[in-house]
This record gives C-alpha cells, structure tokens and sequence, in this order.
C-alpha cells in the first residue's frame, strides 16, 4: 500500500536534503576556484592555478508529491523551474555569504577591504552592520533570473536523460543503476551551467563587490564586464564548475534516489 500524501512528501524532503548535502560535500572545493575566478578573472592564470593557490590560502590560514501521480518529464522541468523562484529567497542570502567568504583573501590581498576575521558570523554581523537585512539580498534578482531557465534546464535534461537510459535498457526509470543515475545528474548539471554561466557570473560579482559599497544592478554590471574585461571575463571559472558538475550533481540526484527507493521500501512492506 503507498504511504499517505504527507509521508510521502516527508520521504521526498528527506531524500531530496541527503542528495543536496552530498552535492555540497562533492563540489564544494571547485565552487570555491569558481567563485574565485568568476570575481577576480585576471589574478589566476586558470583552473590548476586557482586550485592550488586556494588549497596554499587554506594551509596558512589553518596553520595560523503522492508516487502514483506520474509527472512528464516536462512538467518535471516546468516544476522545478517555479519552484526555483521561492528557493532563490533561501538561496541569495546563504550564497552571499558563501561568496563573500570564498573571495574574502583576495579582496583583503587587493586592498578592497581591511583585514578581517574570516568567519561565517564575521560575515553576517559585517551585512548587518553596514548593510542591514535587506544588504543579504545583495544579486537576487540575478539569482532568480539564473535559477529559473536553469533549473528548468536542470531537471529536463537528468528526465530526459534517464528516460533515455530506460528505453535502452528497457527497464522502469526507477531501476537504471547506479552508474546512468550520476551520468543523468551530471548531464542535467551541464545543461544548467551552459545555459546560465553568464548570468552567474554577474550574481558573484554583485554579491562579492558589494562589500567595498554601492554596487550596480545586473545589467549594469553585466555591461561593465563586457565592456571592460571583454565577453570571456563572464565565462571565468567555466572550468572547474564543469569539472564539479558530475561527481556532484551525479552524488546529489543518487543520494536523492538510493534514499527515496530505501525509505519507500519501508513504507511498502
């Protein structure tokens, strides 16, 4: 018997937060380079360069829905895509702080900003300080311009991926293994960042360099980077976020499916 409407949307919360906590866990590091390379596009000479003199910061500074109503691959898509709009709320102010913190050596080694503790808490009280609580919602309309073309390409394209794998094998989509799971999530991470890296790019800058003071909108800082640093500035970072985009959309979407499938079983016997 499938579990009651509430349990069920229990289950898929539950499985959707163990998939989310292994993206983050996979692909934390490469964020950081990209964050990195997207807000100081001239001070690595790449993706290796970024990689190592981070990983060189990081030793000085230690030192010192119900189941039986079936979506479409489509309506998957457009559903992920609406729900990105209420996510960004959550997901600009944890991603400001995250960015500010991933880029705070640098913006101290060029002199932007005075030294100072880098420390999630120093960087709350810093917004609260000088910007108050609206300062957290620094790039948000960025985030939500990126968020919805890509999540829509997101979960169309690890649909559409794993419809493929099942007619091949001709199986249920539920039963393709391990193996076509995390090709499917890394595929659906490609197709979000190719479609939306510009744009996320712009969101890293707005939300980093709005610490010196006023910071413009999106398409006046778009156009600025354009202008001045030339259209490749926007795909700065591109490397390492396509590097990260397998091993930790692929952990995400396997964490989210290997969990649904066991508490499910629960459920069911």
């Amino acid at each position: 018997m499938a579990p009651h409407a509430a349990v069920q949307a229990i289950i898929d919360l539950s499985a959707g937060a163990i998939g989310g906590a292994a993206c983050v866990f996979s692909g934390q590091p490469l964020d950081t380079a990209k964050v990195k390379m997207q807000t100081f596009p001239t001070l690595y000479r790449g993706f290796i360069h970024c990689i190592t003199t981070t990983y060189k910061q990081v030793i000085r500074f230690t030192a010192g829905l119900h189941r039986d109503a079936v979506l479409s691959d489509m309506q998957k898509a457009c559903a992920g895509s609406v729900a990105s709009v209420f996510s960004s709320l959550v997901l600009c102010p944890t991603e400001l702080v995250k960015c500010r913190l991933q880029a705070m050596y640098e913006m101290e080694a060029s002199g932007k900003i005075a030294r100072s503790q880098n420390s999630v808490w120093s960087v709350v009280k810093s917004i609260m300080k000088n910007e108050g609580p609206q300062g957290f919602f620094q790039g948000l309309t960025t985030t939500i311009a990126r968020e919805v073309p890509g999540y829509f390409c997101f979960f169309g394209a690890y649909e559409l991926c794993r419809s493929a794998f099942a007619d091949y094998m001709k199986c249920g989509k539920d039963d393709i293994g391990v193996a076509p799971i995390v090709f499917s999530g890394g595929f659906g991470g490609a197709c979000l960042w190719l479609v939306v890296y510009p744009m996320d790019c712009v969101k890293s800058r707005i939300q980093v360099m709005s610490m010196t003071g006023k910071q413009g909108g999106f398409f006046k800082t778009f156009m600025t980077i354009a202008r001045t640093e030339g259209i490749r500035a926007l795909y700065s970072g591109l490397t390492p976020t396509m590097v990260r985009t397998f091993p930790a959309n692929g952990a995400l979407f396997l964490g989210y499916e290997v969990s649904r499938k066991v508490m499910m079983k629960q459920f069911d016997s």
